[in-house]
């Protein structure tokens, strides 16, 4: 069975693994740990990669990332052979540290992100133990092998963790967003959860099935000519082609609508709801991000109704097509300074 291809486009998420040659460990030590992180920092601020969450397990970790310059590759390749030069020269060995590639599942941040970071989270929890539930829960709130604590306490976040693009998810207030992620987090220890994960076997894609069709025609299982991203089209849509502020404007130029009816809540729903869709496709932002945008709501009500909008294009040819309109129209004005 063919593995899945690398998907990279700018602004994607990704969950990233890695697993010790022969389940050998990886971290001998907290110094080990130490110099991993601070390694990972130096590789995050030189590929410009945002880190979300991550788990150091004794054979294996886990990342959270988005690439806003769409190279994971590049960051992790950089990345483990800094580490795996440290580790061989530290206890004086040679050879591959890691079992074969890191393995990475594209996300559909709207739907899972939340779902992929609590896993990450919890997973020193999958590792048998004789300590009781609530003491290594308690452990898991303090202890830096993950980037739980950050979340949880403002005292104990690091710099090179991206925060708010989780915590975004749960509203604005500082202290209740922390005290509600917590609370989801812990949640995932009392309900047996399925991993997220498991969504993504075969395809490589943790989504739902509009995220994945977007990729189904230049990446599907029948695609073997793993061209690049620039050979690609369809992804290269996918591509950051204008600030948010940008594509209101140029959408309120074609509609003749203000900014104000467009960003105001409760007002032109219809034509709002296809700006949603608009701001998502063509700016890759988060829809908490796009419910501040317009009028500051729920990011839950955004998810509702891009799913409505979706169902719409499919069976109404005549949105479909004004939809398909407007989103040529602007990315033509992007090409255009205007």
């Amino acid at each position: 069975m063919s593995r899945p291809l690398r998907i990279e486009y700018p602004y994607a998420y990704y969950h990233v693994t890695c697993r010790g040659n022969e389940g050998n460990e990886i971290f001998r030590g907290v110094e080990d740990r130490k110099e991993f992180l601070e390694l990972l920092s130096r590789s995050i601020e030189l590929f410009e990669v945002q880190l979300l969450a991550y788990a150091l397990m004794p054979n294996h970790f886990h990342f959270l990332v988005c690439t806003p310059k769409g190279n994971l590759s590049s960051f992790m390749r950089h990345f483990n052979i800094s580490y795996t030069g440290y580790f061989n020269r530290k206890y004086k060995r040679s050879g591959h540290l890691y079992q074969g590639r890191y393995k990475a599942f594209l996300i559909d941040a709207d739907n899972y992100l939340l779902e992929v970071s609590r896993y990450i989270h919890l997973n020193p929890l999958k590792i048998k133990s004789k300590i009781p539930p609530a003491k290594r829960w308690q452990d898991l709130l303090i202890n830096d092998s993950t980037s739980l604590p950050g979340y949880i306490d403002l005292q104990r976040r690091k710099p090179m963790i991206h925060y708010a693009t989780v915590l975004d998810y749960f509203g604005d207030d500082s202290r209740k967003r922390s005290k509600d992620y917590k609370t989801f987090v812990a949640e995932g220890i009392d309900k047996d959860m399925p991993s997220p994960l498991e969504k993504g076997k075969g395809t490589g894609i943790i989504g739902e099935k509009d995220f994945i069709e977007q990729f189904s025609q230049s990446y599907g299982r029948g695609n073997q000519d793993k061209k690049s991203y620039r050979e690609q089209p369809a992804l290269r849509k996918l591509d950051k082609i204008a600030t948010p502020d940008e594509i209101i404007d140029r959408y309120s130029q074609l509609t003749k609508l203000s900014r104000n009816e467009l960003t105001t809540k409760g007002k032109q729903s219809t034509e709002r709801i296809m700006l949603m869709e608009l701001l998502y496709r063509l700016c890759n932002i988060t829809q908490p991000e796009i419910g501040k945008l317009l009028g500051d709501i729920d990011y839950s009500a955004v998810s509702q109704a891009r799913k409505r909008f979706y169902l719409k294009i499919q069976n109404d040819h005549e949105t479909a097509e004004r939809f398909k309109y407007m989103q040529e129209k602007i990315t033509q004005m992007s090409r255009v300074k205007i």
